[in-house]
């Protein structure tokens, strides 16, 4: 027996690695074993990471999608890691095991997660367009300005700050800037 319940850290993405091929397979197959096993209380999510490719065929000319694994022989599972958990997915046709050190499972870590766009948090900003902030760290530290607009995924800024002499766009992360009062 493992010390996995001890070392419990609750729900974290972990990889699994899996024979070239098998991906898909593995990934049908947690999702079974969590449904007939009633695991939804330790497994949460499986993924494999693809990106989408617009290829040429170069006989017609015609354009098709093909997805593209950008981590071929990985699958990422959300799991509560305990004995129970990390039996269900290890003992899984096509996987060879966690990636980490020995047999010990390492979860990925938050900047990892959002490197990978494993999963996609939704921000809440504490500023609005028309606000006006304070650059506090980057390049442009020190300047004022007012928010123009807020980039989609909320990471980006465009604040038309005072420079002295002219107003200049400027894209800056929202880590960046505070409310200026």
């Amino acid at each position: 027996m493992s010390d996995f319940n001890q070392m419990n850290l609750g729900p974290r993405w972990y990889v699994v690695h899996t024979y070239s091929g098998y991906e898909n397979k593995v990934k049908a197959n947690i999702e079974k074993i969590v449904e007939n096993r009633g695991l939804g209380h330790l497994i949460y999510d499986v993924k494999i990471p693809v990106e989408i490719i617009i290829e040429k065929d170069p006989k017609t000319g015609e354009e098709k999608q093909v997805e593209n694994k950008l981590f071929p022989s990985y699958v990422m599972v959300k799991m509560s890691m305990t004995d129970e958990s990390w039996h269900a997915v290890r003992n899984i046709t096509g996987v060879t095991g966690f990636v980490g050190p020995g047999s010990r499972p390492t979860p990925l870590t938050d900047a990892e997660i959002e490197a990978f766009s494993i999963e996609v948090k939704n921000r809440e900003l504490a500023f609005k367009v028309g606000d006006r902030v304070k650059m506090v760290s980057g390049l442009f530290e020190g300047y004022s300005g007012v928010i123009q607009e807020i980039g989609e995924d909320k990471k980006q800024i465009t604040v038309l700050a005072s420079t002295g002499r002219r107003d200049m766009p400027i894209i800056v992360d929202a880590d960046d800037i505070r409310i200026d009062e």
